[in-house]
C-alpha cells in the first residue's frame, strides 16, 4: 500500500524555455551543455592520473563534442525520416536540436571519429583517452538526461505510481493499443529518470573496476559499452515514443544487443592480450618516426 503522505505523481516542469531578453535559453540545450562540463571535468582528473596532461581533454573536447552533437542529430533524423521529410513535414525542423531528438549511437560514433582526429593531431593514445573519458560519459549522460525532463519526452507506460510523471496535453503521444493520444492527465513511467540512475550507478560500477583491477587499453570503455547497451535494452523495451520496429522490437533494442555482444567479445580478447594497464597515454612512434613525439606538435 501507498503511504497517503506520498504524492500522487510528479509534475513536469511547466517551461522549458526561458527568456533573457531576446535571447532563447532552452533547459534542453544547459542540460546538455552541463552534462559536457561534468563529463570533462570528471575526465581531466582520470586523464591526470593516468599521466596526461589535463588540457588535453579540452583541445580534445573541441573535436568531439561539435562531431558529437553533428552525428546525434543526423542518426536520430535518418531513424525517423517520416517524422521530418514525410508527406505535411517540416525539413527545416531537423536542425531544431533544441527541440529535442538526439541519437547516443549518432553521438558515440561521430564523437569517436573526433577524438581519434584529435589524438592522432597530439600523438596520443585513442585507447588511453576512451578509458579516462567512460566514467564521465555516464555521469555527463546523466545530466544531460534532465533535458528529457523539462520537454517532457521520453516517458514509458502508464502508471499510478507515486513517481510516475505527469504529461502536458501537448506532449501525450499515441497510445499505440488504441491509435488515439492518451487522455490529459494520465500519468506515465519516468523512463528518462530510470536511465539516470542507471547512468550514475554504471559509473561507479566503472570506477570500482578500474580502481580494481587498472583495466588499460581500452578496457573501461569496452566496460562502458557493455552497461550502457545493458541499460539501453530494459529502458527502451518501457519507452512508448515512435520509433522504427523491426521484428517485432525497437531498433534500438536490436542496436544495443548486437553492440553489447560486440562489446563482450572484445572485452575479452582485450583481456587476454593486454592484461596490465599501458605505461603512457602517449602513441608509440610510428615506423618512419624517429624518437618521441615533439612536445611542439603535442601541444600544438
Amino acid at each position: 500500500m501507498i503511504p497517503s503522505w506520498l504524492p500522487a505523481s510528479l509534475p513536469s516542469p511547466p517551461e522549458h524555455t526561458w527568456y533573457l531578453g531576446v535571447v532563447p535559453v532552452r533547459a534542453y540545450a544547459v542540460a546538455l551543455l552541463a552534462g559536457i562540463v561534468v563529463a570533462a571535468w570528471v575526465t581531466m582528473s582520470r586523464w591526470r592520473a593516468r599521466g596526461g596532461d589535463p588540457w588535453d581533454v579540452v583541445n580534445l573536447a573541441f573535436w568531439m563534442v561539435p562531431f558529437g552533437i553533428v552525428g546525434a542529430r543526423v542518426h536520430h533524423v535518418l531513424s525517423l525520416p517520416g517524422t521530418y521529410f514525410g508527406p505535411g513535414a517540416d525539413p527545416l525542423a531537423a536542425l531544431r536540436v533544441w527541440e529535442g531528438g538526439l541519437s547516443f549511437w549518432g553521438a558515440l560514433a561521430f564523437g569517436a571519429l573526433g577524438a581519434w582526429i584529435g589524438c592522432r593531431t597530439r600523438g596520443l593514445r585513442l585507447s588511453s583517452f576512451a578509458d579516462a573519458l567512460a566514467p564521465g560519459l555516464f555521469l555527463g549522460q546523466a545530466v544531460g538526461r534532465l533535458g528529457s525532463w523539462f520537454n517532457q519526452e521520453l516517458y514509458g507506460p502508464p502508471t499510478d505510481l507515486p513517481w510516475a510523471v505527469e504529461i502536458a496535453r501537448e506532449h501525450l503521444v499515441t497510445n499505440p493499443a488504441t491509435g488515439v493520444a492518451y487522455p490529459e492527465g494520465t500519468t506515465f513511467h519516468p523512463t528518462f529518470a530510470y536511465e539516470i540512475l542507471w547512468y550514475l550507478a554504471a559509473a561507479g560500477v566503472l570506477l570500482f573496476l578500474d580502481r580494481r583491477f587498472k583495466f588499460g587499453h581500452g578496457r573501461v570503455f569496452w566496460a562502458y559499452v557493455v552497461l550502457y547497451t545493458l541499460g539501453r535494452v530494459w529502458i527502451e523495451m518501457m519507452r512508448i515514443d515512435e520509433t522504427e520496429i523491426l521484428l517485432g522490437l525497437r531498433l534500438n533494442v536490436w542496436t544495443s544487443v548486437v553492440l553489447g555482444l560486440v562489446a563482450l567479445a572484445v572485452s575479452a580478447v582485450l583481456a587476454r592480450r593486454f592484461p596490465q594497464r599501458e605505461e603512457s597515454v602517449e602513441r608509440e612512434p610510428g615506423p618512419a618516426t624517429t624518437g618521441p613525439v615533439p612536445e611542439t606538435m603535442r601541444r600544438a
